[in-house]
């Protein structure tokens, strides 16, 4: 594993988020530099999970449009009520 280098990128920030972050930190017994560090890694993996997110999304919807396999909502809803009725139960098979 190769050890990343830290290196120092500026922000400009109004003076009223500035002292958020400030208090925040204070609270926390952090510093205003983790603080910022955590909220943007945060931000990062959030982002990077709703880009997934909708990269999944279109893949399904550009399957679906080739191949027409689906299921309906009610077959989804009925396999969804035994999972949440803690039934360990395979999806339905996908038709045209």
């Amino acid at each position: 594993m190769v050890a990343s280098v830290a290196k120092p990128m500026s922000v400009k920030l109004d003076l009223q988020t500035r002292a958020r972050i400030e208090t925040l930190a204070a609270s926390r017994r952090r510093t205003t530099h983790w603080m910022m560090r955590e909220a943007i890694t945060q931000y990062i993996e959030r982002e990077e999970q709703r880009d997934s997110f909708q990269q999944d999304a279109l893949a399904a919807w550009e399957a679906y449009q080739a191949n027409g396999l689906h299921l309906t909502l009610e077959e989804a809803d009925a396999w969804m009520a035994k999972l949440e009725a803690g039934q360990d139960v395979e999806p339905p098979p996908c038709h045209v």
